[in-house]
């Protein structure tokens, strides 16, 4: 199934924590609902910076996500994560949503993960995988996401073994308080995936990156 191919931007990734996808504070963007399935439990580290709740976009619910009446399937659920054109190859923990509404960001700057209220990948709908592009360590799994272009591949394997192929479509940037929640976590009419992490300038005032870099592939 062929997404829609969308316009990529410039971006500036300062090497500083920053969450959703790294952003120091906060990262990923607003979930629509409460997710269907909990997260794991984790302990949030220290911030290397100053830094507010890790919101990823504009505060607020997230909308649903998927199939709503359709549980995952065991085997489905993803545990591995290969984007060979920006070498990200890593094991997927599970994400929920904060207390403010906004998505979990990994607790632990290599970590990415895939937001347990979205689709499976490879079942209707979106499925959300978030992660950080630095830390004040240097760069994270999603560090070179804003490098991927239309054609390349993510592989997303789940428990069952089962390798799931999706190709990009675009990249995109936004503000966080402009985030587009409704085309990324909004239903798609077959299997669709969204890499988000953050991306822009770094406000030290509140110790998180300005934007969110979201990668759309079907």
């Amino acid at each position: 199934m062929t997404g829609r191919v969308l316009r990529r931007r410039s971006l500036l990734l300062l090497p500083v924590t920053l969450w959703a996808a790294g952003c120091s504070g906060g990262s990923a963007a607003p979930v629509p609902t409460s997710p269907t399935r909990p997260a794991e439990p984790s302990t949030e580290p220290a911030s290397p910076t100053p830094s507010t709740a890790p919101s990823a976009a504009a505060g607020g619910p997230l909308p649903a996500v998927g199939d709503p009446g359709r549980a995952v399937v065991a085997g489905e659920v993803p545990v591995h994560l290969e984007v060979p054109a920006v070498g990200v190859d890593v094991p997927l923990i599970r994400l929920g949503v904060n207390p403010d509404g906004s998505l979990e960001v990994p607790a632990d700057y290599q970590q990415v993960g895939w937001f347990t209220g979205s689709a499976a990948p490879g079942a209707t709908g979106p499925a959300i995988i978030a992660g950080h592009v630095d830390s004040t360590s240097g760069p994270a799994p999603f560090f070179r996401l804003r490098d991927l272009g239309p054609g390349d591949e993510v592989v997303v394997t789940g428990t069952d073994g089962q390798r799931r192929s999706f190709s990009v479509d675009g990249v995109e940037q936004y503000p966080k308080d402009q985030f587009p929640t409704a085309a990324v976590y909004g239903p798609a009419p077959g299997p669709v995936l969204r890499l988000i992490t953050c991306g822009g300038s770094f406000d030290r005032s509140v110790g998180h990156y300005r934007d969110n870099v979201v990668v759309f592939a079907s």
